[in-house]
């Protein structure tokens, strides 16, 4: 079991306005590096989303599953305004967190 307090929930996006993914972990940081060097089979390696565009930070385990759950679930003109509040530009934001 995880004893970590931080939960993210995070898009990647292969550019903007481009294929969008919704995940969540305990180790932001480490989980968009995986998801950049493609160490995993996965739909975010086949087509070339690794640019982080937005996260959100939870206290439990809980609250990001239910979150991711719902963010799957929306539309993806929601998912893009959702992003575009935050994040206009679509910048890439994993050096921010990477330090």
């Amino acid at each position: 079991m995880n004893t970590s307090s931080e939960f993210w929930v995070y898009i990647l996006a292969n550019r903007p306005r481009g294929v969008l993914y919704v995940g969540m972990t305990s180790a932001l940081a480490q989980r968009i590096w995986q998801h950049r060097a493609g160490v995993v089979a996965s739909f975010t390696r086949k087509f070339g989303v690794d640019r982080l565009v937005y996260f959100e930070r939870h206290e439990s385990t809980e609250s990001a599953a239910r979150r991711e759950y719902a963010l799957k679930r929306w539309r993806r003109a929601w998912k893009v305004a959702l992003v575009e509040e935050s994040n206009p530009d679509w910048r890439d934001l994993f050096d921010a967190i990477a330090g």
